[in-house]
C-alpha cells in the first residue's frame, strides 16, 4: 500500500483550492494501492488557505527551534506538525513502506521546499511529513522523482 498526497489523485486540497493530478498516481488509486492523505487538512488548515512556508528547516521545526509561517505572518507550526503526525499514524496502521508526496511543499516536500521569505524561491529541504515519514523509515519519493523510481512500483503500468 502506498501513501499519496491528496492532490496528487485530483483532490482539490492545494493551499489555492487546486489540484496536482499525475495519471501515475491515480493509476495506483484506481488499482486499489494507495491512501489518500491531505497533511495540511489532517492539521486542521482549510482549504484555500493563505500560503506557507517553513522558517528554518523541517527538522528545525520538528526540535521546536523552528516555525511555519504563513504568508500573513500568522505561526500555522502545530497545524503542520498535527498533520505531519496524523499522516504518520495513518501510514504505520496501513502498513504503508512507500510514500509519494507532492514536491515543494512545506509539507511534502521531498527535495525542496520554498525559502520562508514567500519570493518563489526554493532551496534544498524537506517538508515537515516528509521529514517525520522518514524517520519511521517510510521510504518517501516525490511526484517529480516518481517517474525514474525503479524498485517496481510501476512497471505494471
Amino acid at each position: 500500500m502506498y501513501l499519496i498526497s491528496s492532490c496528487l489523485c485530483g483532490v482539490n486540497c492545494k493551499y489555492n483550492g487546486g489540484n496536482n493530478l499525475n495519471k501515475y498516481c491515480v493509476k495506483l488509486l484506481k488499482a486499489g494501492k494507495a491512501i489518500l492523505v491531505c497533511p495540511e487538512q489532517l492539521g486542521g488548515l482549510s482549504t484555500p488557505r493563505i500560503p506557507a512556508e517553513i522558517l528554518g528547516t523541517a527538522e528545525g521545526v520538528i526540535s521546536g527551534k523552528d516555525k511555519v509561517l504563513n504568508k500573513d505572518g500568522r505561526d500555522v507550526t502545530n497545524e503542520f506538525l498535527k498533520g505531519a503526525k496524523e499522516t504518520l499514524h495513518i501510514a504505520k496502521e496501513s502498513k504503508v513502506k512507500v510514500a509519494i508526496l507532492k514536491e515543494g511543499s512545506p509539507s511534502c516536500g521531498v527535495n525542496f521546499i520554498y525559502n520562508g521569505k514567500f519570493n518563489g524561491i526554493k532551496i534544498e529541504g524537506r517538508g515537515i511529513t516528509t521529514s517525520i515519514l522518514e524517520s519511521a523509515n517510510i521510504e518517501v519519493i516525490s511526484d517529480i522523482d516518481m517517474e525514474d523510481y525503479r524498485n517496481g512500483i510501476f512497471r505494471s503500468f
